[in-house]
C-alpha cells in the first residue's frame, strides 16, 4: 500500500461519518386517556438515507392487542398524526396512508383518505425531535401539522 493511498484513507475515515442509522428498532408510545397505548416502531433500512420501516401496535387495558405494518418511510415521511374518532376508534394518519383502530373489534384497518369521518380530535404526532430521536409529541407540546396534498 503506498503512502498516498494511506493518507487519503485516513483523511476519508476522519471526515466521512460512520453510518448514521442503526437497524435497532426505536419505539415511541402515546398513552391515550381511555387506557389505550399506541406504539409506532421505526427501524432504519439504510445506513445513511432516511429510509425506515414502521409498525403500529395498539394495546388496550382490556387485553386487546393489534399490530399493523405501516407505509414505509422512503425519504422523510415518517411523521404520523394520531386522532380520536367516534365509537372508540383511533386514526393514525401519515402522508400516504391511514390506519383506523377499532377498539370494540380489536382490529387495525387500512383506510382510504376520502372515507375518513369528520370532526376527528387531534391527540399528537409521532415524529423526530430536534435531536433526531423518534418520539411522540402530545397536542399540548406541539400543535397539529397537517399533511400537504400531493
Amino acid at each position: 500500500m503506498n503512502a498516498t493511498w494511506r493518507v487519503w484513507a485516513l483523511f476519508a475515515s476522519v471526515l466521512l461519518p460512520p453510518g448514521c442509522n442503526s437497524d435497532v428498532p426505536v419505539s415511541a408510545i402515546a398513552q391515550v386517556p381511555s387506557g389505550i397505548d399506541v406504539t409506532v416502531t421505526r427501524v432504519a433500512t439504510h445506513p445513511f438515507l432516511a429510509r425506515y420501516n414502521l409498525k403500529l401496535t395498539v394495546r388496550t387495558s382490556s387485553g386487546c392487542s393489534a399490530t399493523s405494518e405501516l407505509f414505509p418511510d422512503t425519504g422523510g415521511v415518517s411523521r404520523r398524526n394520531l386522532y380520536r374518532g367516534t365509537a372508540d376508534q383511533l386514526y393514525l394518519i401519515g402522508q400516504f396512508d391511514v390506519r383506523r383502530f377499532d377498539a370494540p373489534r380489536c382490529r387495525i384497518e387500512l383506510m382510504e383518505f376520502r372515507s375518513l369521518e369528520t370532526g376527528l380530535i387531534f391527540l399528537g404526532s409521532f415524529d423526530v425531535d430536534a435531536a433526531g430521536r423518534w418520539t411522540f409529541f402530545p397536542v399540548d407540546v406541539r400543535p397539529e401539522r397537517p399533511f400537504q396534498p400531493l
